[in-house]
């Protein structure tokens, strides 16, 4: 009779016993909102391990309803199966320990705008930046999703600031793929080189961009919506015929004001006065319009009224 084979169980990954960890296989996610949530869910959709935090469980179910949400109209557009949902479910895990981070080699911080206010958070951010410090290694990479906060200016007060970058997703724009990678004033050459591959392994496009409040895609974005907002007070189109135009004429995904509606007429409002109060140029002055609807709390998709209607689902009602 032939010689029964045995081979260790092993050899075949069902066990993760001294298993070498790849550069990038776990990373960590401060604040699982709007913007961290889809930090999270194109990680965990490449095979990344992800850790988000948030401060309670209540929270943090709501992250994992927020992920589950997007997942979900994956399947519906037949880019997802069930299987593969539960697969990418398994390597996502919330806490609200910093300690859970001590195996991650590069945290992305992203947490919300005031929801009240728009404010920065700026006090917040360089917390999470010190806490991070205390439990990664100082070869783990301290990153901050930034449109108007200066990296710099969060990393100021750590031991080691090389380490620390910032990047910009552009996560109201759907199914957008490209990450704005701004290095702060003693960001390393490596840690530079290694976030350019990390946006690699998640199939994005990335341009570096010299360290500004606004980087490239919020300061466009704004201006142009500044003058879209002067059209409308000026009577020369509607909502919907300014939106056409940059749909069907430019090639757009979608118009400004419904991109507006994604973001937040309260975090725009606050987006353009950190621009006004940084550069002193008055096209950043927010347009009466959308003070008026900041003030009337209408502020888009959250509300189910902004520049357009919606309903709970958020689609617009014609």
């Amino acid at each position: 009779m032939a010689e029964e084979m045995i081979e260790a169980i092993e050899r075949y990954g069902l066990s993760k016993r001294n298993r070498k960890r790849t550069l990038f296989s776990r990373i960590g996610v401060v604040g699982c909102g709007k913007e961290g949530s889809v930090i999270a869910t194109t990680a965990a959709l490449k095979g990344i391990e992800v850790v988000f935090f948030e401060p309670n469980e209540e929270r943090i179910e709501n992250a994992y309803k927020r992920i589950e949400e997007k997942l979900d109209k994956k399947i519906q557009n037949w880019g997802l199966t069930l299987n593969e949902k539960k697969a990418i479910l398994g390597r996502i895990q919330g806490t609200s320990k910093y300690e859970d981070f001590g195996g991650c080699d590069f945290v992305i911080e992203a947490i919300r705008y005031d929801d009240n206010t728009g404010e920065r958070r700026v006090v917040q951010r360089k917390d999470v930046f010190k806490q991070l410090e205390s439990v990664l290694s100082p070869k783990a990479i301290i990153a901050s999703n930034v449109s108007t906060v200066v990296v710099t200016e969060l990393a100021a007060e750590l031991e080691h600031q090389d380490r620390c970058i910032g990047l910009h997703f552009l996560s109201n724009i759907p199914d957008s793929q490209i990450i704005e990678i701004v290095r702060g004033l003693n960001t390393s050459d490596e840690t530079f080189n290694k976030v350019c591959l990390f946006a690699k392994l998640i199939n994005h496009e990335y341009v570096s961009v010299v360290e500004s409040a606004g980087l490239i895609s919020i300061r466009l974005f704004l201006i142009q919506l500044n003058e879209a907002c002067s059209m409308l007070m000026e009577g020369i189109a509607t909502v919907e015929d300014i939106d056409r135009v940059m749909t069907v004429g430019f090639g757009h995904r979608q118009g400004v004001f419904r991109t507006a509606d994604q973001m937040g007429i309260e975090k725009i409002v606050k987006l353009l006065e950190n621009l006004y109060d940084e550069y002193g140029h008055v096209k950043y002055k927010p347009s009466p319009v959308l003070l008026r609807l900041s003030r009337a709390k209408h502020l888009g998709i959250s509300k189910n009224k902004g520049f357009y209607n919606y309903d709970e689902s958020g689609n617009i009602i014609k």
